[in-house]
């Protein structure tokens, strides 16, 4: 439950805490680079800023792995757990994006890390809870971490639509422009968002007796993948016509998506079969 913001004076909060820090620092020492104009392909800045992912990413996974101890089971259950993860997922897909597929936005993603972690740092409560029996499932692990996966990547991918549509400039020419990043994210986070659905589905046939229940999450799920569906066949057709209104199709996917995670967890009116996480 989400309630006045706390500070977490345990272990498990410190871990918390140490991976907003070097959040924090990764964005700063981006930042200082472009105000003072120096270095523009990056030079030792982008090192400083990828060691200090790489302790943000450690920090929060040391601060997973004592959350999984903690409670006994996967910790993906709650939106406290899924923050966490989320925000442990975040450093290493930035990495790995501008490493394999030259797409920029570090210093976002520096920045999107922490504010995945700031709910889980001091707002959500990190009081352990016991697993349901509708979680107590082989696919419970897959299902949640497969869709966290596909949320982190297509965060960035609707970040990235909106810096082209407002339009924000381009440090590193080096790099993919934003609109074209946008599509290799989504062509990234599309097969895991597929995946997730899939398995929701079977297991919804496991817990429940059918493959669909017209649930709010199932129905907000099904309509982030048809917004980011219509988005690679807009895409396909079009090729790199009509910029702005395949980025606004990115944005609005990721809109469907908060609106998935957070207003259909948080909010009374759209409770049903998910209102446990």
């Amino acid at each position: 439950m989400a309630g006045k913001l706390t500070v977490k004076y345990t272990i498990q909060g410190v871990l918390i805490y140490s991976a907003m820090l070097g959040c924090l620092l990764a964005f700063l020492a981006t930042m200082a680079n472009y105000l003072l104009r120096k270095a523009p392909d990056g030079g030792g800045v982008l090192k400083l800023h990828r060691c200090m992912l790489l302790f943000a990413f450690v920090s929060a996974a040391a601060a997973f792995a004592y959350r999984w101890a903690d409670v006994g089971h996967v910790p993906m259950q709650n939106i406290f757990e899924v923050f966490l993860c989320m925000g442990m997922l975040t450093p290493i897909v930035s990495i790995f994006c501008r490493r394999y597929l030259s797409i920029p936005g570090q210093s976002i993603d520096a920045l999107l890390a922490l504010a995945m972690l700031v709910p889980a740092g001091f707002v959500f409560s990190a009081g352990p809870q016991k697993l349901p029996p509708a979680l107590q499932s082989p696919l419970f692990a897959p299902h949640v971490a497969t869709y966290m996966l596909a949320y982190v990547v297509l965060a960035k991918a609707g970040i990235l639509a909106l810096a082209h549509m407002l339009p924000i400039k381009q440090p590193h020419t080096q790099l993919v422009p934003y609109e074209q990043a946008t599509y290799r994210l989504v062509c990234l986070g599309f097969p895991l968002l597929t995946l997730g659905l899939v398995l929701g589905a079977t297991w919804g046939k496991m817990a429940w007796g059918d493959y669909w229940n017209w649930d709010p999450k199932e129905l907000w799920s099904l309509a982030t993948w048809l917004i980011y569906a219509i988005y690679l066949h807009f895409r396909y057709t079009f090729g790199e016509r009509f910029k702005t209104a395949g980025a606004s199709l990115a944005v609005a996917g990721f809109a469907a998506i908060v609106i998935t995670l957070l207003w259909v967890n948080l909010a009374r009116i759209f409770a049903g079969l998910h209102s446990y996480a």
